[in-house]
């Protein structure tokens, strides 16, 4: 670890511009992560451009914002894409336009496609590695309460609040440093639950609706008609994915949204294994948390019953 942060910090204080990425569909220790490592750095380097880019996901609209950047922005840039397993899945095609490419990841290491790869797969959340990262230069004492908060969702998120097995004694470690920040984390939190209560409908009917069979695998399929009938985006629909997670019994499900092109399928699970599987099938992941599209609902029973004959 010593050695790859020291190679990251030197790339940085070399470099006068640094773009952060991270992965597309981002959840909250994607932005975590992405906007705590910014913010850490222009405290660290106010001289600097520090840009972060990629789509908005509007469900986490609370957490930050991003920048506009031009191509030109891009030439002698040092990119630095967190929390991506693999290249396709980086949000903002340009990251390979820059003169230098850095990969921050706690997801297991599939696709090294930076110019530096530091992976951590043993770390709860990239926001962990970040705050590592931090720790390593003895820089608590420069960031504030804004980095605190980034950092504190996004290992929040990736955890589940603390419920996965992700969670170790360091994790915790790393939360009690990060709430000692004058942010308000009760409100954070309850930010980070918050549904739009339009959306409260496609709930009930994913809780009526669940395939379960007595080995404990669970399905759930939303095709397009259920998405029209609910006035629910796909993109919606996937912040569900949990909806069933407390079924007594259950140990493995798999979440398939129709997005027109695509079947998305987020697939879960309780201490089983399952990113072989989703590997399988073209995606990949964490072992108790996955996701892999498929062309069409064949291949999503398919991939149901594969996840089904783990157990």
């Amino acid at each position: 670890m010593t050695i790859e942060f020291n190679q990251i910090m030197k790339q940085i204080e070399e470099t006068e511009t640094v773009i952060i990425h991270r992965h597309v569909r981002p959840d909250p220790d994607a932005y975590g992560s992405q906007l705590g490592l910014k913010s850490y750095l222009k405290l660290k380097f106010p001289e600097k451009n520090i840009y972060a880019v990629g789509e908005a996901e509007h469900s986490l609209d609370f957490i930050g914002t991003f920048d506009t950047l031009s191509e030109a922005d891009y030439e002698d840039a040092l990119v630095i894409v967190c929390d991506t397993a693999n290249a396709p899945r980086i949000s903002d095609t340009r990251y390979n336009q820059g003169s230098y490419l850095i990969k921050i990841d706690h997801h297991p290491a599939v696709d090294q496609y930076g110019d530096l790869n530091y992976v951590n797969d043993q770390a709860s959340s990239t926001s962990e590695i970040i705050f590592d990262l931090i720790s390593h230069f003895n820089d608590l004492s420069i960031i504030d309460a804004e980095t605190a908060r980034l950092l504190y969702l996004g290992i929040v998120g990736d955890t589940g609040r603390f419920l996965f097995n992700n969670t170790t004694s360091h994790t915790m470690e790393v939360a009690s440093e990060l709430l000692k920040f004058p942010f308000n984390h009760n409100q954070e939190l309850n930010k980070l639950g918050e549904k739009d209560p339009e959306l409260l409908p496609f709930q009930g009917y994913v809780l009526q609706n669940f395939d379960l069979n007595d080995k404990g695998f669970c399905k759930v399929i939303i095709t397009k008609d259920v998405l029209e009938q609910f006035e629910i985006a796909p993109n919606e629909a996937s912040l569900f994915v949990n909806a069933i997670a407390d079924i007594k019994g259950l140990k493995i499900w798999v979440f398939g949204v129709d997005e027109g092109s695509e079947i998305r399928c987020r697939i879960r699970s309780k201490g089983i294994v399952i990113n072989d599987i989703a590997s399988d099938f073209g995606g990949g992941g964490h072992p108790n948390a996955s996701g892999v599209s498929v062309a069409n609902w064949d291949q999503f029973n398919e991939l149901a019953e594969a996840l089904n004959n783990k157990l």
